[in-house]
């Protein structure tokens, strides 16, 4: 509720309004219930005593009513944010006052969780970093989001939403800071004993700031190479900031195929074997159909056919 991006902007409006919303029948109900309790108390002798008042059609279309024009409005919301919202959607504007400019190209980040810590690689800039994530203002960025064993989630409340971690599938995030400034961003899915310590730091800079935190770690950072990554994969907590000057180009790839072991084979070679397997057992069976068929062929048709040819 304290955002520093649109999308978590949007994501708080639209909290707000349905929760007025919800508000509009829950507050008369408390009301007329404290209301009705005194007002009906045993010793008011003033209150209408009516034992034999059993209905009132204009009080069966308040009671009804009101809670349906409620559920219509939330429905229509719900709808509309959903597709506004989705986390899969390219971002259409920087804030409500402005569109992302033609030929804007997104920054790309590639976010793997593992056991007990966050990895992010920037691909188009051939870096990696161990718990610590940068991103510049106004600029929007394209979350890819994996996992390395069990399922996680991914969330920076000043940014957007969460979005869940997934071995062997690949979720995606998009979205924007729009003020620059250090956040906070953790698991909000548990996943094991060093669930508690799987934070990181979010920081937006501006587009200077960002430029002079990749050079500096391209400068003093190691390389992150498969041997690397499979070394940093084993289970730890409260992990420290670490910096990667180069990373395998392909890591994040073989992380969402669970290939990165040597020898071991990508899940994308594993079903396309198995595609392949399951045609060539299936071919004679189409094989045998299609003899069948022309077997229960009548002899006049196949004449018929044996002149036309």
């Amino acid at each position: 509720m304290k955002p520093s991006g649109d999308i978590a902007s949007q994501q708080a409006h639209l909290i707000v309004v349905s929760t007025l919303l919800m508000l509009l029948i829950i507050v008369p109900v408390i009301a007329l219930t404290v209301i009705f309790a005194w007002r009906y108390r045993k010793n008011n002798s003033k209150a209408t005593y009516t034992p034999d008042w059993d209905h009132s059609t204009r009080l069966e279309l308040v009671i009804w009513g009101a809670p349906l024009l409620i559920i219509i409005a939330l429905g229509l919301i719900t709808w509309i944010s959903t597709h506004l919202l989705d986390p899969y959607r390219p971002l259409q504007r920087l804030d409500a006052a402005r569109p992302i400019p033609a030929g804007t190209k997104p920054l790309v980040v590639e976010v793997v969780a593992l056991d007990w810590k966050w990895l992010f690689i920037y691909p188009e800039q051939g870096i990696a970093t161990v718990n610590e994530l940068v991103a510049p203002v106004d600029v929007p960025v394209r979350f890819k989001i994996t996992a390395s064993t069990v399922m996680n989630s991914f969330y920076i409340p000043a940014l957007a939403g969460q979005i869940y971690a997934m071995p062997g599938m690949q979720t995606t995030l998009n979205a924007v800071i729009n003020k620059p400034g250090d956040y906070e961003g953790f698991s909000a899915n548990y996943s094991g004993a060093g669930f508690s310590d799987m934070r990181f730091k979010f920081h937006g800079k501006d587009a200077a700031g960002f430029d002079a935190w990749v050079k500096s770690v391209k400068a003093g950072g190691a390389t992150l190479d498969r041997t690397g990554y499979l070394a940093l994969e084993k289970p730890s907590q409260r992990e420290a900031v670490r910096r990667y000057g180069s990373v395998a180009g392909d890591l994040f790839d073989a992380v969402v195929e669970r290939c990165v072991a040597p020898g071991a084979v990508c899940m994308g070679q594993m079903m396309a074997q198995d595609a392949r397997r399951n045609a060539n057992h299936l071919a004679p069976g189409l094989l045998a159909v299609a003899s069948a068929e022309i077997c229960a062929t009548p002899s006049n048709s196949v004449k018929k056919s044996n002149a036309t040819r």
